[in-house]
């Protein structure tokens, strides 16, 4: 069994805006003309249980694909609150391999359990593009969702 630091090290990781680790893998050569943007591209991203990804959106569908580790919390704010999304490879307690997180959603992520890490890669299609992120700041989520103050504070600085 690998540790986070080896994994980081290995696959070339570099810390991302919104927490965690992470190295593009693949950016399309194919282009949406009218966008000016790549078809698809793919990140490996890496957290551990001692940093978040914090709250953000894009402008582009994004799949996630669990690979390595402890199972990972992705959250989504939207009209029907706050949802937990498991990924990882336990069925039976109802972790998924695969999500798909519509564009536009508000969603941030974190390691189920207190000690390790978790690794997945990121397809985005439209391509991703830093001109399309967007980080959240607690106050205005708390404006949008005050109902959710516990995981707006733990997913926001």
């Amino acid at each position: 069994m690998y540790t986070a630091q080896q994994i980081i090290k290995s696959l070339g990781l570099l810390a991302h805006p919104e927490g965690g680790f992470y190295k593009e893998t693949y950016r399309s050569e194919q282009t949406l003309k009218e966008e000016n943007r790549q078809l698809l591209t793919s990140i490996y991203f890496l957290l551990t249980s001692d940093n978040v990804s914090h709250f953000h959106r894009i402008k582009s569908d994004e799949l996630w694909y669990f690979h390595a580790g402890n199972p990972l919390i992705v959250h989504t704010l939207s009209s029907v609150g706050h949802q937990q999304h498991q990924l990882g490879l336990d069925l039976s307690k109802g972790e998924q391999p695969f999500l798909f997180i519509p564009k536009n959603t508000i969603f941030g992520s974190t390691v189920k359990d207190n000690d390790g890490f978790s690794l997945v890669s990121c397809a985005v299609a439209p391509g991703f593009d830093f001109r399309d992120f967007e980080l959240f700041e607690r106050a205005q989520l708390l404006a949008d969702f005050p109902e959710h103050v516990s995981i707006i504070e733990r997913l926001t600085t």
